[in-house]
């Protein structure tokens, strides 16, 4: 090969050092771009969603209203409830909302304003609560706090929790456990040699005894006394995570189609209104009337059955407010009485058509779970199956109801002091205001998380996220479920009466667990136990204001 052949084969230098400084740039911007841009994400696992007891027969139902009542769009909906199947709500006022329910029994409530709430029903991961809040997978534990104020310990044993402002918190010592809410209530509960003595203020509170073990599973007596009357109930223990719960479980079974009566459309319009109720002139609506309105009409018993039990759950917190107003005025004759009057509750209706859409899916759920006990308390010769419990924990144990992936709406029953998430700052609900779990998994405190769905006037505001014990929860529980079995005995009176339609069979059966005799010894020992609080409650005061702090 000559000269001139060669140099038609090699390149320019000038053009070979172009050719480097364009790759080195490419090089440099395509490192720069790695470097600007986030990690791609790597999606959560799924898992499948829990299912909800609830029933399957399509619920459909108009939207006209009466003039001169309160529109809450009555029951505009057609309700599916059952796993997996959308279900299409419309509750709000003046028109419909969509939510469709998931395989998990909740949903998302959209309004017409296009504003749309999760009520927490969903399990899948990054399950969005109420309010925004996310949990991932449905289970993340609530954040364990130290609320605001200081922790004085005591002589002989024990402490006290005092708030910032001097306020005793709470007394722990020689097994009791005294707790003061911010609005002036107090709950003392002790155990001692498996009786459990509970104080939820004067003249009321409950003895619970080990009474019987049936199918593997242990069951307890109550006596409740208030004001010198008694009554009894039955509640099964539940163990999980190291804690000992405890479920009511229903002194009698109705025939199986009258639950389903319950919660299946009549297929009319059922006006009732509040004569037929009997609240006209009753104190206790002259004080919440302004903020709860019972529904204009009744298209299926599950929503006689919502006011029925938020009717209740206001009055007891009426009464519960007189037995404090009068126990503050006889200790101290200058208490002018407290704000026992209509304006503590005034204002526009703040329970809202999607709140008690929500409580009516737990009533409709709470018939399905009964209705399937009384189907196989029939089917095993009048020995029922224990409670439905969720599916068992990896770790063992079992589930009570509280923490069931499936339930999500509480309502309060009794005056309770909660802690916001947020920052510990507590805040106060009372009877009938509405909880929204959030989290399935108690902390170390067995506590989880909770939002606000409905509250009144100068308490916990609607919306905010607080830590709640899992034993309050089940308390909400058990009353909700002893609610709506009451219920189901004043509809078996009522039904065809009134414009009512005609039940099936509506014959009580007694329970494969009788209900137990009164403890008429428990008067004696509610009052012993409140004496020995006070002198408890006094040398904790005189103790913690000794060491600095200043109690009231």
């Amino acid at each position: 090969m000559n000269s001139s052949d060669r140099s038609k084969n090699v390149l320019p230098k000038w053009f070979v050092f172009v050719v480097l400084l364009a790759v080195a740039a490419v090089a440099s911007a395509q490192k720069e771009k790695e470097r600007s841009e986030p990690a791609p994400r790597q999606s959560a696992p799924s898992r499948p969603a829990q299912s909800r007891p609830a029933p399957s027969t399509p619920h459909q139902a108009p939207s006209q209203h009466t003039a001169g009542q309160p529109n809450y769009g009555s029951h505009e909906a057609t309700h599916g409830p059952t796993a997996g199947s959308p279900a299409t709500h419309g509750p709000t006022a003046g028109g419909a909302a969509g939510h469709g329910t998931t395989a998990a029994g909740g949903g998302t409530h959209t309004t017409t304003s296009g504003h749309a709430t999760t009520y927490g029903h969903t399990t899948t991961p990054g399950n969005a609560g109420s309010y925004g809040h996310t949990t991932t997978g449905g289970h993340a534990n609530a954040p364990s706090y130290t609320p605001p104020g200081t922790r004085v310990p005591l002589r002989g044993g024990g402490y006290a929790s005092v708030r910032p402002n001097g306020q005793i918190r709470s007394i722990n010592r020689n097994g009791m456990h005294i707790q003061h809410g911010i609005s002036g209530s107090r709950t003392i509960v002790s155990v001692h040699n498996g009786v459990r003595v509970v104080n939820m203020g004067p003249n009321r509170g409950y003895v619970q005894r080990a009474y019987m073990v049936r199918g593997g599973n242990s069951y307890y007596s109550r006596t409740y006394y208030y004001h010198g009357a008694y009554r009894t109930g039955v509640y099964r223990g539940y163990f999980y995570g190291g804690h000992r719960y405890y479920g009511f479980y229903p002194g009698v079974w109705y025939h199986p189609g009258f639950y389903g009566w319950g919660y299946h459309p009549w297929g009319v319009r059922v006006y009732w209104g509040i004569g037929a109720w009997g609240w006209g002139g009753a104190p206790w609506w002259g004080f919440y009337g302004g903020w709860f309105a019972p529904y204009p009409y009744y298209e299926s018993p599950a929503f006689w059955l919502t006011d029925y039990l938020i009717a209740a759950d206001l009055q007891a917190a009426y009464e519960a407010r007189a037995d404090a107003n009068a126990a503050a005025a006889e200790e101290s004759p200058a208490y002018g009485g407290g704000d026992a009057g209509p304006a503590a509750a005034s204002g526009p209706v703040a329970l809202s058509p999607e709140v008690k859409e929500a409580i009516a899916d737990e009533v409709r759920a709470q018939l399905a779970a009964q209705q399937a006990q009384a189907a196989q308390s029939g089917a095993s010769g009048g020995q029922a199956q224990a409670p439905a419990a969720a599916p068992a924990p990896a770790g063992g144990g079992q589930i009570p109801p509280a923490l069931d992936p499936a339930r999500r709406t509480f309502v309060v029953a009794s005056d309770l002091t909660v802690a916001s998430v947020a920052d510990g700052q507590e805040c106060a609900l009372t009877a009938g205001d509405v909880l929204t779990r959030l989290t399935d998994t108690p902390d170390a405190n067995q506590m989880v998380n909770a939002s606000v769905s409905a509250s009144k006037k100068s308490e916990c505001a609607a919306g905010q996220n607080v830590a709640v014990k899992v034993d309050d929860l089940q308390e909400m529980q058990n009353h909700f479920a002893e609610q709506v079995t009451a219920g189901m005995g004043e509809l078996a009176k009522k039904a065809g009466t009134g414009g009512m339609p005609a039940a099936p069979d509506t014959t009580a059966t007694e329970s494969d667990i009788p209900p137990p005799a009164p403890d008429t010894t428990a008067a004696k020992a509610l009052q012993d136990q409140q004496a020995a609080a006070d002198q408890t409650e006094q040398q904790a005061k005189q103790e913690a204001a000794g060491s600095g702090g200043n109690t009231q």
